[in-house]
Formats: structure tokens, sequence, C-alpha cells
């Protein structure tokens, strides 16, 4: 197949993909060359590398942050963590598609800048708040009969969603249009620099808040607060200065096509000024112009605040709609069902873990493990993308990440594990309900005993609660209690580990295929569109675990949790039929 057939247009502008063997060749001659090193560390991946390393570790540094400081904040109540989530989720759910069009019809260095500037920003201004309450908290709560420390929390998640925003919209401006761009539409280089950013983010997720935490636990949440502070005001002169440098040297940054409706614009402007130099033609109003004419007439009558209501809703509906018309449709919502998920390293499994008898060193080992087995997952990515093929790589790592997780469906069945299958048949006669609810006794022997009851929750009180890292330890977990059985939470974590090597893989292959098959005035509408639909599964599985709180619920909810991993997979496994069926039709 040409180099001219692999590529498709967009907007105007034609985008080609080198093929691998041209890449290799320009690689092998760029390292014959002498002072090479240097030049790569003047160049622009380097630099994006450096600028998304300061963002990344930020970002998780905050991230962390603000969940514990939300949660000193409220007396160890969980009310302000959980308002600050949904704030979260459900903004970027609203306003994903709005924020990846203004990505679109801005010039790219704008976009950059100002997202970086308000991120920032808000960052700091958040941290200042945060150090003046920590400060002076018992005057604040005297003040307007405590009113005041409710503004004060109000500003603290705003800023907080702020900043989220503005780190949404750089992550779509650089590494789903950027670097796309720097490689020069190269198949291989983008590959690699998908792989590398994603190395960096899982490094950075497990160092990042173990720094911050040292801060804290070793000074004061005062002194965390000013450390973020002065680390966001650092990074955002760096980032800017390098940011602006890769925007000079790759001057097809600075080419950006119009959008879809600028170019429907044009066409009509340019056919009618066509029409009238011929003969003052003027075309006769139809009925369906007419209406038109008086549909337009109605909306410009509305108040400015209305039209502007009309226009968000609007634009949001275009997002949607032009996601769902993507031939990458069903790979990227195969993607977001791999959000509703309780096999990761998060509080709620890290918390179920501990309610099995699993000490806070072994976790953090566990952690560490399963950050290997992510870069792992990376390097296989890139292995097999020049192997197989990127359609193929999807459909192999996905094959592998389902595997893997068999593992966490034996691990709800085999000893140790709390699941009552009573709850899963309430139809059953009270006889039989008995006869249930002794199995599901013998079962409660083969786990740990805790105080307070086995029905604890996963998330119990914050009071007892220490939190590093992103994993829930538990003060009043008797040491000394151990189950009678391991092969339970072995199976399990076994599964969550090893399937990372599968998942990122299968990240990678979706990612990289949006980047290759959207055009590029979309890129950025196509993309908050993809991470409104990733906090929508994202939101899902906390209600999953707000409905089944308890230990004896997890194994239902791992079930769940596999059975939207394998709907996701079928998804990607019909676009790679189909793409496959267009690929073969075509030649």
């Amino acid at each position: 197949m040409s180099q001219r057939a692999e590529s498709s247009q967009c907007g105007g502008v034609v985008v080609e993909f080198e093929p691998d063997d041209i890449r290799n060749a320009r690689a092998k001659k760029a390292r014959s060359i002498p002072g090479s090193a240097l030049i790569y560390l003047k160049g622009p991946k380097f630099l994006i590398y450096v600028s998304g390393a300061l963002s990344m570790w930020g970002d998780r540094m905050w991230h962390f942050a603000i969940s514990v400081f939300l949660i000193e904040l409220y007396g160890r109540n969980l009310l302000l963590t959980a308002v600050f989530g949904l704030v979260v989720a459900g903004s970027v759910l609203l306003l994903g598609a709005l924020i990846g069009d203004w990505v679109d019809r801005n010039p790219r260095n704008k976009v950059a800048h100002a997202s970086l500037f308000i991120q920032n920003i808000s960052v700091t201004i958040c941290s200042i708040v945060l150090m003046l309450v920590f400060s002076y908290k018992q005057r604040i709560e005297q003040i307007w009969d405590g009113w005041l420390t409710v503004v004060c929390y109000t500003v603290v998640i705003v800023l907080a969603d702020v900043a989220n925003l503005a780190s949404t919209a750089l992550t779509i401006a650089i590494q789903r249009d950027w670097i796309i761009v720097i490689t020069g539409y190269n198949r291989g280089h983008l590959a690699g620099m998908n792989a590398t950013m994603r190395r960096i983010d899982q490094v950075t997720n497990i160092l990042a808040p173990l720094a911050v935490g040292q801060v804290m636990t070793l000074a004061s949440n005062v002194v965390g607060c000013g450390f973020i502070l002065g680390w966001n005001l650092v990074s955002l002169i760096v980032e800017f200065f390098f940011l602006s440098r890769v925007y000079r040297i790759v001057p097809a940054l600075s080419v950006k096509p119009p959008t879809v409706e600028a170019d429907q614009a044009n066409l009509q402007g340019m056919d009618q000024r066509g029409t009238q130099g011929e003969g003052q033609v003027v075309h006769p109003l139809t009925e369906s112009n007419s209406d038109a004419s008086l549909h337009l007439k109605e909306i410009t009558n509305l108040p400015l605040c209305f039209r502007r209501f009309r226009w968000l809703v609007s634009t949001c509906k275009d997002g949607w709609r032009s996601y769902y018309q993507q031939p990458v449709f069903l790979a990227g919502m195969g993607l977001a069902f791999l959000y509703t998920t309780v096999l990761g390293f998060d509080c709620i499994t890290t918390g179920y873990a501990y309610t099995q008898g699993i000490s806070g060193s072994l976790l953090s080992l566990l952690m560490g493990v399963s950050a290997i087995t992510g870069l792992m997952g990376t390097v296989m990515f890139t292995r097999l993308r020049k192997t197989y093929g990127l359609i193929n790589t999807g459909i192999i790592s996905s094959c592998l990440h389902l595997g893997c997780l068999l593992l966490c469906v034996c691990s709800v069945f085999a000893p140790g594990s709390p699941m009552d299958l009573s709850l899963l048949m309430p139809y059953f006669t009270s006889n039989s309900s008995s006869e249930l609810g002794e199995m599901a006794s013998q079962r409660q022997k083969h786990t740990s005993p805790l105080r307070g009851g086995s029905n604890q929750p996963l998330l119990p009180d914050r009071s007892s609660i220490h939190w590093t890292n992103n994993t829930v330890l538990f003060d009043n977990v008797p040491s000394g209690s151990a189950p009678e059985s391991y092969i339970s939470i072995i199976f399990l974590f076994m599964g969550v580990i090893t399937a990372r090597i599968g998942l990122w893989s299968f990240d990678l292959t979706v990612t990289q295929l949006l980047q290759e098959n959207i055009c590029e005035s979309e890129r950025g509408v196509v993309n908050g569109v993809q991470s409104s639909m990733n906090y929508l599964m994202d939101l899902l599985h906390f209600i999953m675990v707000i409905s089944a709180p308890q230990p004896q619920h997890f194994g239902i909810l791992v079930l769940i949790s596999v059975l939207f991993i394998t709907t996701g997979h079928t998804m990607y496994f019909l676009y790679a039929h189909k793409a496959k069926r267009k690929r073969r039709l075509a030649t």
C-alpha cells in the first residue's frame, strides 16, 4: 500500500504517516552524527518529556495532597472529599466537549500557555487559601457564625476543580495533538513518544505522592501546602519556556486547519461571492431556506445569555455526535468501559486488602511491583506494534488482560474469600437462606477478624485511617490476627498486577488509534468527549461500591468489574473486525 493510500485528509490538510523503514533509516543516520546526544537534548521530544514530567509530578502531588487536606479540614470526615470527587467528575463529564472544542478553535501555543497558566495559578491560590485556613482555623470558624469556613471550603473545591479542567485541556493539547505534529505523523515515533509519556506517568504516580507525603508527615500540612505552591510556580516558568521553545522549533505547530464550521462558512461565502460576481444573481428563497432564516431570526432575538447557553448546548451536542461518528468510536468506548472496575490499586482495593489481613508494608511492595508490570506493558506495546501492527497489538493486549483477570474471578470462589453467596439469591426460601447463612459463616472463618464487627465497610470513618499514596491504613486491624487462608487474596493481587501489562498496552493502542484516525480539526473535541466518557464510567464504579460497601460484597464487585472489562474488550474486537474487513475491501 502506498504512502498516499495510508494518509488521511482532514479539514483540508493531508496527514501522512511515515512508514517504519524510512523512520529506522533516518534514526540510524541521526545516531551516526557527532553530538547527536546534544541535539536530542535540545530537540522537541526531550523538551516535551521534561515538561510532561514536571506537569505530571505536580498533578500527582496535588491530587494526593488535596484529598488529605480536605479530610483534615473537615474533622477527618469523608464529606468534603466525596463532594470534591463528584464536582471534578461532573465538571469534566459536562464540560469535556467544550474544553476540546476550545482546544480545536484556538492556536496551539495560546491553548497550551493558557491551560498551563490557569492550572498552576489555581493550584497556587488554592495552596495559599489552605495555608491560611490551617494556620487560622479556629479564628475563621468564629467569623460569620462559621460561614466563612464554608466559603473557604467552597473556594478550595472550586479552584481545585478549575485546576483539574485546565489540566485536562493541557493533556488533550500536548498528548493528543502536539506530539502527533512533533513526530511528523510517523507511526513509529508516535508510538515511542506515547510509550515514554506513559512510563513517566507511571513513575510519577508512585514517587510524587510519596514525596509530598513525606513532607507533610515530617513537617506539617502548612509546609506541605508551601511545598506544592513553590513547585507549581517553578514548574510554571520551566514548562512555559520549554513549550514556547518547542513551538518555535517545530514550524508545523503554528499551522492549524480550520474547524468544520469555518470550512463550511468559507465555502458558502465563496459560492455567494462567485454568484454575485457573475451577474448579481440571487437564488430565490425556497421553503426550507425561509424556515432556516426564520429560525435564525428567532435565535438572534434571544437575550445574549440565552444565546450563549444555546451555543454551549449545541457545541456539546455536536461534540458527542462527532465522537459517535468517528471510525474508532467502538475502540474509544471499549477503553472507557475499562474504567468501571475495582481491580486497581486505589483506596477501595487496598481497603479490602486490609480487611483480609494484608499489612501496609506488603501493599506498598505490591504497588511497586504493579508499577514495574505497567512499565513492562509500555515496552510490550512498542514491540508488538512493530511486529504485528497496531490493531493486532490491541487484540493481543485484550486477550492478555482478560486472561490475567481470570485469576481475580478465581479469587472470588477460592478459600479465604469472604463473599456471601446468599446475596446473589434473595429469592430462596427461609430454609435455604439459613443453610446458605451457615455456609457463609463457615467461610467467614477464613477472613481476618476485625474489631467492630465483620460487617465493617471497606472505607470506615477517617478518624481511624492514615493516608499514604492512595493507600488506606486502618488503625483498628488487630496486628496479631491472620486469616486461615491467603489463597483468595493472593489470586486477587496476582490477577491485578499481571493484568496491568495487557491493560497499559491496550490503553496505548487505543490512544494511538485515536491519534491516527481523528481529523486534525476535531482532535480536541473528540478527545474531550473521550475524557468525559472515562469520568462517567469511573463514577459508576464508585456508585457500585456505595451500593455494596461490605467486604462480603467485594466478590460481587469483582465479577461486575470483569463483566464491564469484557464488554469493553468485546467492543474493541468488533472495531478490529470492521477495520480489517474495510482494509481487505480497500485492497
